[in-house]
């Protein structure tokens, strides 16, 4: 079914309309839990156990699909076992201008500069804490960037403002210095700048679990200083990868990618180097340190590639533009079928 609709009209209407009609729906989905939960509950135990927390599913959703927090629990009816929401800045601000989402159907992909459009931190606090509330409710991150009128110099106050209140009610926090889209953001991973942020962030953040969102486009030196630095500081975790600048992998002509200008690519073009970055990881951290893998996963087979290859978690955002509603609970069906069983069982 759902093939057949986006194929003949959602591919033809602008994304971020769809995206935002879609949330209406999955907003609504805990009014029929009952239902839907028949049909996306996973059918044996798939949890995992990190972070002191224990996960559902290792599936999740990334940051950027629930941007203010108001859908967890419909995500969380979907099959999804955590949401990460966000990401969150300490002022409110709308983003980029429009349009700054763009689907390359043929490539599965999506190229976004949505610029952290958000209503800010303060104002998802007392979402988060509702959604807590729920008795079904998934494991809740909560994602935080620097606000664009922050100056660089300035970014340490900025993410420890929005830690000190999203912290008490988050299962964990991620520091986003990775995003392509927030003007010198990415430069927040240069080690001079980064050590003196996270040490900052990992103050405010207490006890919740704190961990980082790196970007794709660096270097094996560039990554294996990042991972050390978080080794060393005793962060609890690193998110591999965010969007990439790069264009490879992309079967539409030069022209066509000229067309749709800057942005975060996202998607199946992702998948190769998400999964490099993923094994360089695992070359430099202890195994049970928390590595969650990101970018260019679309199915169950691609959950259990990571799982297999040392990850801990797994997200996906793109994939769910083309899979549909239901693409959580294949995910964790197909884990199922495969013979994959989580650590939890027991604990």
């Amino acid at each position: 079914m759902y093939p057949v609709l986006f194929s003949t009209v959602f591919r033809h209407l602008d994304p971020e309309w769809i995206h935002h009609a879609a949330f209406r729906v999955i907003r609504a989905a805990p009014l029929m839990r009952a239902l839907v939960r028949r049909w996306t509950a996973p059918a044996g135990d798939l949890r995992v156990r990190t972070l002191g927390l224990e996960f559902p599913s290792p599936f999740g959703i990334a940051a950027g699909f629930d941007k203010n927090a108001e859908a967890i629990s419909g995500l969380e009816t979907l099959g999804f076992g955590h949401v990460e929401v966000g990401t969150l800045t300490r002022h409110p601000q709308p983003g980029n201008p429009k349009p700054r989402m763009f689907r390359i159907v043929r490539d599965r992909a999506v190229i976004n500069r949505m610029g952290f459009n958000n209503a800010g931190s303060a104002a998802a606090v007392p979402r988060i804490e509702r959604a807590r509330l729920s008795r079904h409710r998934p494991i809740i991150g909560a994602n935080i960037g620097k606000s664009r009128v922050t100056e660089v110099e300035d970014a340490t106050a900025d993410y420890v403002w929005s830690a000190q209140r999203l912290a008490p009610v988050s299962d964990y926090l991620a520091i986003n210095v990775s995003s392509p889209n927030t003007p010198g953001l990415r430069g927040l991973q240069e080690l001079s700048l980064l050590e003196p942020l996270l040490t900052a962030v990992q103050e405010a953040a207490g006890s919740t679990p704190l961990l980082v969102k790196i970007a794709p486009d660096m270097d094996d030196e560039q990554l294996t200083g990042i991972v050390e630095l978080a080794l060393r500081l005793g962060l609890d975790g690193i998110i591999a990868t965010n969007t990439t600048i790069a264009r490879d992998g992309l079967t539409i002509s030069q022209a066509e990618v000229d067309a749709l200008g800057a942005g975060g690519l996202s998607g199946a073009p992702l998948r190769e180097r998400s999964l490099e970055v993923l094994h360089r990881i695992r070359e430099i951290a202890p195994d049970d340190w928390c590595v969650i893998s990101v970018g260019g996963v679309t199915s169950a087979a691609d959950v259990r590639e990571r799982l297999d290859a040392g990850a801990t978690l797994v997200q996906g955002y793109t994939a769910f533009v083309y899979e549909g509603p239901f693409w959580a609970r294949a995910v964790n069906a197909g884990l199922l079928r495969s013979g994959w069983a989580g650590n939890a069982a027991g604990a």
